[in-house]
């Protein structure tokens, strides 16, 4: 990655150091910073040094969006964060969506395993993740509504992960791996 494209990449860092703060206090992301980030970032394709180009800052936006989606519906993520890796996926494009998704679970679960430790609750967390995983593989026969009302029901720590931190975390490792 070129000095450049770095450089560009300094909103993106902006947006979510902001971000990542709100969520941490308020435990949620506002519309404003991740339509501004998905904005942003199309918007920034067009420009010369931009890490993706126009299509694949799409591409990226829909991608950053659609697999994230998935866990939002079982109640695994918030809607901010969905809008959030879609922004990221403006920005980076689809390779850079999925590389920042997948170091961001890695991260989150960190985090949580921590988190759960802390409070005294990893016996629930590893009890709640077999049940989910149960379910998952029996989808087939208990229907994704059953899956996801379990998701839902299953919360092992007391307050829910600010997941805008682990996307962070995940941005800057995935830029880091890069350059």
């Amino acid at each position: 990655m070129s000095a450049l494209q770095l450089f560009s990449l300094v909103p993106l860092f902006g947006m979510l150091c902001i971000a990542a703060v709100i969520d941490w206090r308020e435990r949620r992301i506002p519309n404003w910073l991740t339509l501004l980030s998905v904005a942003s970032g199309i918007a920034g394709s067009f420009l010369a040094g931009h890490v993706a180009g126009p299509s694949e800052a799409l591409l990226g936006m829909i991608v950053g969006f659609a697999i994230p989606f998935v866990l939002f519906v079982m109640g695994a993520l918030g809607g901010g964060d969905v809008k959030l890796l879609a922004g990221v996926g403006a920005w980076l494009g689809p390779v850079g969506a999925v590389k920042v998704f997948l170091a961001a679970a890695v991260v989150g679960m960190i985090i949580v395993l921590i988190q759960s430790a802390k409070q005294k609750r990893l016996s629930a967390l590893f009890r709640n993740s077999a049940v989910l995983t149960v379910n998952l593989v029996n989808i087939d026969i208990l229907g994704a509504d059953a899956v996801c009302e379990t998701g839902k029901a299953c919360r092992s720590i007391e307050r829910p992960l600010p997941y805008a931190v682990p996307i962070l975390v995940a941005v800057l490792l995935v830029i880091g791996a890069t350059t």
